[in-house]
Protein backbone atom coordinates (compact mmCIF):
# COMPACT_ATOMS: atom_id res chain seq x y z
CA UNK A 1 0.00 0.00 0.00
CA UNK A 2 2.82 2.33 0.96
CA UNK A 3 4.63 1.61 -2.32
CA UNK A 4 1.52 2.42 -4.35
CA UNK A 5 1.06 5.67 -2.43
CA UNK A 6 4.69 6.63 -3.00
CA UNK A 7 4.34 5.86 -6.70
CA UNK A 8 1.24 8.10 -6.96
CA UNK A 9 3.00 10.93 -5.10
CA UNK A 10 6.05 10.61 -7.38
CA UNK A 11 3.88 10.80 -10.50
CA UNK A 12 2.12 13.88 -9.18
CA UNK A 13 5.44 15.53 -8.36
CA UNK A 14 6.69 14.86 -11.89
CA UNK A 15 3.52 16.32 -13.39
CA UNK A 16 3.90 19.38 -11.17
CA UNK A 17 7.55 19.79 -12.17
CA UNK A 18 6.62 19.52 -15.86
CA UNK A 19 3.91 22.16 -15.43
CA UNK A 20 6.31 24.56 -13.69
CA UNK A 21 8.89 24.02 -16.46
CA UNK A 22 6.32 24.85 -19.13
CA UNK A 23 5.33 28.04 -17.28
CA UNK A 24 8.98 29.06 -17.00
CA UNK A 25 9.31 29.06 -20.79
CA UNK A 26 12.31 27.96 -22.87
CA UNK A 27 15.71 27.80 -21.24
CA UNK A 28 18.14 30.65 -22.00
CA UNK A 29 20.23 29.97 -25.07
CA UNK A 30 24.03 30.32 -25.02
CA UNK A 31 25.33 33.44 -26.78
CA UNK A 32 28.25 32.85 -29.13
CA UNK A 33 29.70 36.15 -30.35
CA UNK A 34 31.94 34.31 -32.80
CA UNK A 35 28.99 32.74 -34.59
CA UNK A 36 28.26 35.82 -36.75
CA UNK A 37 28.58 39.58 -37.12
CA UNK A 38 24.82 40.17 -37.06
CA UNK A 39 22.30 38.89 -34.52
CA UNK A 40 18.58 39.10 -33.76
CA UNK A 41 17.55 39.51 -30.12
CA UNK A 42 15.22 36.77 -28.82
CA UNK A 43 13.99 37.95 -25.40
CA UNK A 44 12.01 34.77 -24.63
CA UNK A 45 15.27 32.83 -24.49
CA UNK A 46 17.51 35.80 -23.60
CA UNK A 47 19.40 34.72 -26.69
CA UNK A 48 21.21 36.48 -29.53
CA UNK A 49 20.29 34.50 -32.63
CA UNK A 50 23.17 34.58 -35.17
CA UNK A 51 22.32 35.63 -38.73
CA UNK A 52 24.59 33.74 -41.10
CA UNK A 53 23.56 35.61 -44.26
CA UNK A 54 22.30 39.14 -43.47
CA UNK A 55 19.93 40.73 -45.97
CA UNK A 56 21.93 43.79 -47.07
CA UNK A 57 23.30 45.61 -50.09
CA UNK A 58 26.80 46.96 -50.64
CA UNK A 59 27.24 50.56 -49.50
CA UNK A 60 28.26 51.70 -52.99
CA UNK A 61 24.84 50.66 -54.31
CA UNK A 62 22.95 53.08 -52.05
CA UNK A 63 22.56 56.27 -54.09
CA UNK A 64 20.81 59.60 -53.64
CA UNK A 65 21.49 59.91 -49.89
CA UNK A 66 25.18 60.84 -50.00
CA UNK A 67 25.07 63.47 -47.26
CA UNK A 68 23.37 61.34 -44.61
CA UNK A 69 25.41 58.32 -45.71
CA UNK A 70 28.65 60.17 -44.97
CA UNK A 71 27.41 61.40 -41.57
CA UNK A 72 26.30 57.92 -40.50
CA UNK A 73 29.53 56.37 -41.77
CA UNK A 74 31.71 58.85 -39.85
CA UNK A 75 29.68 58.38 -36.66
CA UNK A 76 30.05 54.61 -36.97
CA UNK A 77 33.79 54.83 -37.62
CA UNK A 78 34.28 56.91 -34.47
CA UNK A 79 32.30 54.39 -32.43
CA UNK A 80 34.23 51.43 -33.88
CA UNK A 81 37.52 53.19 -33.06
CA UNK A 82 36.48 53.71 -29.43
CA UNK A 83 35.69 57.43 -29.60
CA UNK A 84 32.53 59.37 -28.71
CA UNK A 85 29.58 58.82 -31.07
CA UNK A 86 25.86 59.59 -31.08
CA UNK A 87 22.75 57.47 -31.13
CA UNK A 88 21.12 57.95 -34.54
CA UNK A 89 17.50 58.26 -35.69
CA UNK A 90 17.07 57.83 -39.45
CA UNK A 91 13.63 59.17 -40.30
CA UNK A 92 11.62 60.14 -43.34
CA UNK A 93 10.20 58.87 -46.61
CA UNK A 94 9.59 55.15 -46.91
CA UNK A 95 11.71 53.10 -49.26
CA UNK A 96 14.66 55.51 -49.32
CA UNK A 97 17.15 53.07 -47.86
CA UNK A 98 17.17 53.88 -44.14
CA UNK A 99 17.53 50.32 -42.87
CA UNK A 100 19.65 49.30 -45.86
CA UNK A 101 22.05 52.12 -45.04
CA UNK A 102 22.46 51.00 -41.42
CA UNK A 103 23.30 47.45 -42.45
CA UNK A 104 25.58 48.54 -45.30
CA UNK A 105 27.50 51.03 -43.14
CA UNK A 106 27.97 48.42 -40.42
CA UNK A 107 29.51 45.98 -42.89
CA UNK A 108 31.63 48.64 -44.60
CA UNK A 109 33.08 49.97 -41.33
CA UNK A 110 33.66 46.46 -40.01
CA UNK A 111 35.61 45.54 -43.13
CA UNK A 112 37.57 48.80 -43.24
CA UNK A 113 38.52 49.06 -39.59
CA UNK A 114 39.10 45.41 -38.84
CA UNK A 115 37.32 46.00 -35.51
CA UNK A 116 34.93 43.33 -34.25
CA UNK A 117 31.81 45.45 -34.62
CA UNK A 118 28.53 43.58 -34.08
CA UNK A 119 24.98 44.51 -35.17
CA UNK A 120 22.06 43.35 -32.99
CA UNK A 121 18.52 43.88 -34.31
CA UNK A 122 15.73 44.36 -31.78
CA UNK A 123 12.18 43.97 -33.06
CA UNK A 124 9.79 46.78 -32.28
CA UNK A 125 7.61 44.57 -30.08
CA UNK A 126 10.65 43.63 -27.94
CA UNK A 127 11.66 47.16 -26.96
CA UNK A 128 10.48 46.61 -23.38
CA UNK A 129 13.16 43.94 -22.97
CA UNK A 130 16.02 46.37 -23.64
CA UNK A 131 17.24 46.45 -20.00
CA UNK A 132 17.79 42.67 -20.14
CA UNK A 133 19.59 42.97 -23.47
CA UNK A 134 21.87 45.73 -22.16
CA UNK A 135 22.85 43.57 -19.20
CA UNK A 136 24.12 41.02 -21.73
CA UNK A 137 25.75 43.50 -24.08
CA UNK A 138 27.72 45.41 -21.45
CA UNK A 139 29.70 42.20 -20.81
CA UNK A 140 30.34 41.61 -24.51
CA UNK A 141 33.98 41.71 -25.67
CA UNK A 142 32.89 43.72 -28.72
CA UNK A 143 31.43 47.05 -29.69
CA UNK A 144 27.74 46.62 -30.54
CA UNK A 145 25.21 48.63 -32.56
CA UNK A 146 21.66 47.92 -31.41
CA UNK A 147 19.33 48.44 -34.37
CA UNK A 148 15.55 48.82 -34.38
CA UNK A 149 13.83 49.09 -37.75
CA UNK A 150 10.55 50.95 -38.30
CA UNK A 151 10.38 52.27 -34.74
CA UNK A 152 7.19 54.05 -33.69
CA UNK A 153 4.78 54.11 -30.76
CA UNK A 154 1.01 54.22 -30.52
CA UNK A 155 -1.07 56.38 -28.21
CA UNK A 156 -1.19 54.07 -25.18
CA UNK A 157 2.17 52.39 -25.72
CA UNK A 158 4.49 52.67 -22.72
CA UNK A 159 7.40 50.63 -24.13
CA UNK A 160 9.07 53.90 -25.15
CA UNK A 161 10.02 54.42 -21.50
CA UNK A 162 12.41 51.46 -21.67
CA UNK A 163 13.98 52.94 -24.77
CA UNK A 164 14.36 56.38 -23.18
CA UNK A 165 16.17 54.94 -20.19
CA UNK A 166 18.39 52.82 -22.42
CA UNK A 167 19.31 55.71 -24.70
CA UNK A 168 20.30 58.30 -22.16
CA UNK A 169 19.00 57.64 -18.68
CA UNK A 170 19.01 55.45 -15.63
CA UNK A 171 21.68 55.33 -12.99
CA UNK A 172 23.99 53.13 -15.09
CA UNK A 173 23.45 54.87 -18.40
CA UNK A 174 24.19 53.31 -21.76
CA UNK A 175 27.15 50.91 -21.78
CA UNK A 176 30.24 52.40 -23.45
CA UNK A 177 30.36 49.56 -25.96
CA UNK A 178 26.75 50.03 -27.14
CA UNK A 179 25.20 52.47 -29.63
CA UNK A 180 21.58 52.74 -30.83
CA UNK A 181 20.48 53.18 -34.45
CA UNK A 182 16.77 53.31 -35.29
CA UNK A 183 14.71 53.98 -38.40
CA UNK A 184 11.23 55.49 -38.50
CA UNK A 185 8.85 57.18 -40.89
CA UNK A 186 8.09 59.66 -38.08
CA UNK A 187 10.49 62.27 -36.81
CA UNK A 188 9.01 62.26 -33.31
CA UNK A 189 8.07 58.53 -33.35
CA UNK A 190 4.38 59.33 -32.75
CA UNK A 191 1.61 59.87 -35.33
CA UNK A 192 0.94 63.58 -35.80
CA UNK A 193 -2.81 63.23 -35.11
CA UNK A 194 -2.08 61.59 -31.76
CA UNK A 195 0.23 64.41 -30.75
CA UNK A 196 -2.43 66.96 -31.74
CA UNK A 197 -5.10 65.07 -29.77
CA UNK A 198 -2.85 65.11 -26.70
CA UNK A 199 -2.40 68.87 -27.05
CA UNK A 200 -6.09 69.62 -27.61
CA UNK A 201 -7.24 67.74 -24.50
CA UNK A 202 -4.46 68.74 -22.14
CA UNK A 203 -4.57 71.44 -19.46
CA UNK A 204 -1.08 72.50 -20.47
CA UNK A 205 -0.66 71.70 -24.18
CA UNK A 206 3.06 72.48 -24.20
CA UNK A 207 3.66 69.73 -21.65
CA UNK A 208 1.14 67.19 -22.94
CA UNK A 209 3.48 65.41 -25.33
CA UNK A 210 6.80 66.54 -23.90
CA UNK A 211 7.57 63.15 -22.38
CA UNK A 212 7.00 61.25 -25.61
CA UNK A 213 8.54 63.85 -27.92
CA UNK A 214 11.64 63.89 -25.72
CA UNK A 215 12.30 60.31 -26.82
CA UNK A 216 13.54 61.48 -30.22
CA UNK A 217 15.69 64.07 -28.43
CA UNK A 218 17.69 61.19 -26.93
CA UNK A 219 19.10 60.54 -30.41
CA UNK A 220 22.05 62.85 -30.93
CA UNK A 221 21.79 62.64 -34.71
CA UNK A 222 18.61 62.99 -36.74
CA UNK A 223 19.18 62.04 -40.37
CA UNK A 224 16.31 62.95 -42.69
CA UNK A 225 15.40 60.98 -45.82
CA UNK A 226 13.19 62.71 -48.36
CA UNK A 227 11.44 61.64 -51.55
CA UNK A 228 13.94 61.42 -54.36
CA UNK A 229 13.90 63.37 -57.60
CA UNK A 230 13.62 61.73 -60.99
CA UNK A 231 17.34 62.34 -61.51
CA UNK A 232 18.26 60.59 -58.25
CA UNK A 233 15.91 57.73 -59.07
CA UNK A 234 17.51 57.14 -62.47
CA UNK A 235 20.96 57.40 -60.88
CA UNK A 236 19.96 54.52 -58.60
CA UNK A 237 18.80 52.54 -61.63
CA UNK A 238 22.09 53.17 -63.47
CA UNK A 239 24.12 52.19 -60.40
CA UNK A 240 22.33 48.87 -60.03
CA UNK A 241 22.49 48.18 -63.76
CA UNK A 242 26.24 48.82 -63.88
CA UNK A 243 26.93 46.72 -60.78
CA UNK A 244 24.91 43.73 -61.98
CA UNK A 245 25.97 44.14 -65.64
CA UNK A 246 22.46 44.57 -67.00
CA UNK A 247 23.10 45.50 -70.62
CA UNK A 248 19.69 46.83 -71.65
CA UNK A 249 19.76 50.02 -73.76
CA UNK A 250 20.00 52.97 -71.32
CA UNK A 251 17.11 54.98 -72.79
CA UNK A 252 14.84 51.93 -72.90
CA UNK A 253 15.79 51.04 -69.33
CA UNK A 254 15.07 54.59 -68.11
CA UNK A 255 11.69 54.59 -69.84
CA UNK A 256 10.79 51.26 -68.26
CA UNK A 257 12.01 52.39 -64.83
CA UNK A 258 9.95 55.59 -64.96
CA UNK A 259 6.86 53.65 -66.01
CA UNK A 260 7.52 51.20 -63.17
CA UNK A 261 7.67 54.07 -60.67
CA UNK A 262 4.50 55.62 -62.07
CA UNK A 263 2.52 52.41 -61.56
CA UNK A 264 3.63 52.40 -57.90
CA UNK A 265 2.95 56.06 -57.29
CA UNK A 266 6.43 56.83 -55.96
CA UNK A 267 10.12 57.08 -56.76
CA UNK A 268 12.43 55.59 -54.13
CA UNK A 269 15.38 53.29 -53.64
CA UNK A 270 13.01 50.42 -52.90
CA UNK A 271 11.07 50.96 -56.12
CA UNK A 272 14.35 51.17 -58.07
CA UNK A 273 15.49 47.86 -56.59
CA UNK A 274 12.15 46.22 -57.38
CA UNK A 275 12.45 47.31 -61.01
CA UNK A 276 16.01 45.96 -61.17
CA UNK A 277 14.82 42.62 -59.79
CA UNK A 278 12.14 42.47 -62.47
CA UNK A 279 14.61 43.42 -65.20
CA UNK A 280 17.21 40.90 -64.05
CA UNK A 281 14.55 38.20 -63.88
CA UNK A 282 13.48 38.90 -67.45
CA UNK A 283 17.13 38.81 -68.55
CA UNK A 284 17.71 35.57 -66.57
CA UNK A 285 20.51 37.16 -64.54
CA UNK A 286 20.98 36.17 -60.89
CA UNK A 287 21.45 39.00 -58.38
CA UNK A 288 23.79 38.92 -55.39
CA UNK A 289 23.17 42.01 -53.27
CA UNK A 290 26.42 41.94 -51.29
Amino acid sequence: MAEELNSVILQELRRLADAVERLAGPAPGPNDWNAADCFVWSPARTHLQPVARPNRVALKLIRGVDHVRDILHENTVRFADGFAANNVLLWGARGMGKSSLVKAVHEDVRQESGVSLKLVEVHREDIASLPTLLDILKEAPHRVIVFCDDLSFDHDDTAYKSLKAALDGGIEGRPDNVLFYATSNRRHLLPRHMMENEQSTAINPSEAVEEKVSLSDRFGLWLGFHKCSQEDYLTMIDGYAEHFKLTLDREKMHAEALEWATTRGARSGRVAWQYIQDLAGRMRIALARS
